[in-house]
């Protein structure tokens, strides 16, 4: 072979070569690996699975194209302390519920629930069609964050109480672990409330810290074991007749995948609503029933003690909606949607 041909095998191989190390890096590059922090332990009923849940779907949908590796809480960031480090970009991803972001901005409570609020499927109607994730999605966007509706529970207990509550004086000077909007109606009442993560209720309950705790429904409080310190269990949940989960994204990441994987990852979120949902109704029987074998009474509050909260909560609304535009804005969209929607919800359903 002359020199000249071998010149020209040299140039054709080298380029050769650079096409196929070209087209690796192309494919290398279409791969994205994100963090993506729980605010709740894998190991916790119902809202444990949803974050192994949701990014096991979205990798295996991309065939691995898109790997979403999730955390315990106190791994990237503390249970509930994910808004600074995700609109920072910190990490990429964060699962949690909105009312964990009510210090930065009142109205992320009531994207989670709000006390005598709408049952589970009067809710996702609205957050999904009525303009409720919307305006999700304009208040987190302030910060450089992504919103995503991502699953919703039934209804919480109320409180667990070391000692029964026969009057509602009884909870003056209490100390209480309490959540969202509801917490303001408590403290009404004349209890000290503080919203703690789900992992730091036990300890606190057990070293006097707090007096008494809500967080969630049996299935979920029972995985946190506050039976083995309170005794009653109080219902129904009137501060939470359903409540949210969400998503959050670093909205610069956001922006940067390809279409296919935003569909991906969306297609995953809003699966788990309707999965987490019936998780959540199907899992609260049993945790009741072995409630009860360990000693604890579940009681249900009377009427008179109910519309006291009722009275209190309407006191509560009119402070926050004039406080807060954004507040203003959300209760708005639903009061419209509702207005509508009881036609149907009124007489579509056996009472």
């Amino acid at each position: 072979m002359s020199l000249n041909l071998l010149k020209k095998a040299g140039l054709v191989a080298a380029a050769a070569a650079f096409v196929l190390s070209a087209g690796a890096g192309d494919a290398e590059a279409k791969k994205v690996r994100w963090k993506m922090h729980s605010a709740f332990g894998t190991n916790v009923a119902v809202l444990g699975p949803v974050g192994v849940r949701i990014t096991d779907w979205v990798n295996k949908i991309s065939d691995g194209d898109f790997d979403i590796k999730l955390f315990e809480p106190g791994a990237l960031a503390g249970g509930y302390a994910y808004y600074d480090p995700i609109s920072q970009g910190a990490f990429d991803a964060a699962y949690g519920t909105p009312g964990a972001n009510q210090g930065k901005n009142s109205a992320f409570a009531f994207l989670s629930t709000w006390p005598f609020g709408p049952g589970a499927l009067e809710f996702n109607a609205w957050l999904q069609y009525g303009g409720g994730v919307e305006i999700g999605k304009e208040l987190y966007a302030r910060d450089g964050i992504e919103y995503f509706y991502c699953g919703m529970i039934p209804p919480e207990t109320s409180g667990w109480f070391r000692e029964p509550i026969e009057s509602l004086d009884q909870l003056k000077g209490l100390k209480m672990r309490f959540f969202g909007v509801g917490a303001k109606v408590m403290q009404k009442l004349g209890v000290s409330t503080q919203q703690l993560a789900g992992g730091d209720i036990y300890p606190a309950l057990e070293l006097g810290t707090i007096d008494a705790t809500e967080f969630s429904m049996p299935a979920i409080d029972r995985s946190y074991g506050f039976y083995q310190i309170a005794k009653y269990n109080y219902f129904p949940g009137w501060h939470q007749q359903s409540t949210t989960n969400e998503v959050l994204v670093n909205k610069a990441n956001w922006e940067g995948l390809e279409d296919v994987k935003k569909a991906q990852f969306e297609v995953a979120c809003k699966a788990n609503i309707g999965v987490e949902l019936a998780e959540g109704e199907a899992l609260q029987p049993a945790a009741m029933i072995a409630n009860q074998k360990d000693g604890v009474t579940n009681v249900t509050w009377s009427d008179d003690v109910l519309n006291t909260l009722r009275e209190k909560w309407e006191e509560v609304l009119q402070e926050e909606l004039a406080a807060n535009p954004d507040v203003q804005k959300l209760w708005d969209s639903y009061t419209a949607f509702h207005e509508e929607y009881k036609v149907w919800g009124e007489m579509g359903y056996l009472k």
